[in-house]
């Protein structure tokens, strides 16, 4: 079995870090076990660029339990928890290619190892697999039936692959499903967040002005978990819409030109290019703390703070520190990276639970229905959003009114008034 990780002798570790996770994993345990009895899988040959974590090792498990054949590579340099990864390779036999602080060619390098299985289906978490394979690699396209997005930047790019006529095969953005965004994204990635900025600097939240950029679901989930810190939050936007709800929730909002010199901490979530830029650096506070929760580096223009930098050292790990030409000193936390993967160990597995459940039975959906689908994005099917919420309620010990026949019969008809 060909793979690329870091040491295999950290297999064990991970093998129980994968259990532990698991414990907290009920919905995707549940389609495992039925995986196994249906293979609704069978002669899949499923490529996955997805943050090698223990919850993807799960979602990875039942995927191969359900027939599949899956080769997996990281979505970001610095999310794959090397343990996790050693242990897929050593006693899943899966074919992982990711290491923990990998640079930008040995990143492209996996993804090309990945595609030379020629996959049936993708998995991407970003798109870069989905982006690679339609520039890269054209002649794989067509033995591809189908694919899955999991977030909000992936769905964004594929969405204009799409528009533009160049997306070869459907997509499901598992990332829109209720059961993925309005929970993953707002409690998973508050959580992991604030986590991943404390245990980088430990630095103290409460009392400080934390600026969020970008207010859609992750952004609230940001904002949310800072002020629940302590910290005074501030908001900054480019849509009326969100940027008033951010108002009627009770945070200050204003332009990033005006956020700049009073922030404390920064925490870009906007799946946008250059949302910090170099004037918004060089009006920061002596001390700003700078980290990025969105996909990609690209939210912080990373070169134009280089240009404006005359002096750079690690403080600890990772925390950059930038000098400026104005003498003031900002602080880049994980190279501008997801700073809840690359400092911290991402959502809780009990969030991802849902996320991995959607993308378990949406790799099941597009291998039965794959023929049916045209060349777009498709949402993920109501039934089974509904399905996994069904299924997360009863693994709480939560149950929930049915309808009355009577109640049905209102919802149904246009007939009964007042």
């Amino acid at each position: 079995m060909d793979y690329h990780i870091k040491d295999q002798g950290l297999a064990d570790a991970g093998r129980l870090r994968i259990e532990w996770a698991a414990q907290s994993m009920p919905v995707l345990n549940q389609i495992r076990e039925r995986f196994k009895a249906e293979r609704p899988l069978q002669g899949i040959r499923l490529g996955a660029c997805l943050h090698v974590t223990t919850e993807t090792a799960s979602l990875v498990q039942t995927l191969k339990a359900g027939g599949a054949e899956v080769y997996l590579c990281a979505s970001n340099p610095l999310s794959t928890q090397d343990d996790v990864a050693a242990s897929l390779a050593r006693h899943d036999s899966i074919p992982v290619f990711a290491i923990k602080g990998e640079d930008n060619a040995t990143y492209y390098s996996h993804l090309r190892a990945v595609l030379d299985a020629k996959p049936g289906v993708t998995m991407d978490d970003g798109a870069d697999l989905v982006s690679t394979l339609h520039t890269e690699r054209k002649e794989l396209l067509e033995g591809v039936i189908g694919g899955t997005e999991e977030t909000t930047t992936g769905v964004i790019r594929l969405r204009a692959m799409a528009k533009d006529g160049v997306l070869k095969y459907p997509i499901v953005a598992v990332n829109d499903a209720n059961t993925k965004h309005l929970f993953d994204n707002r409690y998973g990635t508050g959580q992991s967040t604030l986590d991943g900025i404390i245990r980088a600097t430990n630095r103290l939240v409460a009392g400080s002005v934390f600026v969020v950029v970008g207010y859609g679901w992750c952004g609230k989930g940001v904002a949310m978990r800072a002020k629940g810190l302590g910290a005074r939050v501030i908001v900054t936007e480019v849509d009326p819409l969100k940027a008033l709800e951010a108002v009627m929730d009770g945070y200050g909002v204003m332009p990033m030109a005006e956020a700049a010199p009073i922030g404390d901490f920064f925490c870009t979530v906007t799946g946008d290019i250059h949302v910090i830029r170099k004037e918004h650096f060089l009006n920061m506070k002596d001390g700003a703390i700078v980290a990025n929760s969105g996909h990609f580096n690209v939210e912080l223009d990373l070169e134009a703070l280089s240009g404006i930098t005359e002096n750079q050292r690690t403080m600890r790990p990772f925390v950059e520190e930038h000098t400026l030409v104005n003498k003031r000193r900002v602080y880049v936390l994980g190279e501008g990276r997801l700073i809840n993967l690359a400092s911290a160990e991402g959502h809780p597995s009990s969030v991802m639970d849902m996320s991995f459940a959607n993308q378990a039975l949406c790799a099941e959906y597009i291998a039965k229905n794959a023929k049916k689908l045209g060349c777009r994005v498709y949402g993920v099917p109501e039934e089974i959003d509904r399905e996994i919420a069904r299924l997360k309620l009863i693994s709480m010990g939560i149950d929930i009114d049915p309808l009355t026949d009577e109640q049905k019969k209102y919802l149904e008809s246009w007939e009964m008034g007042t």
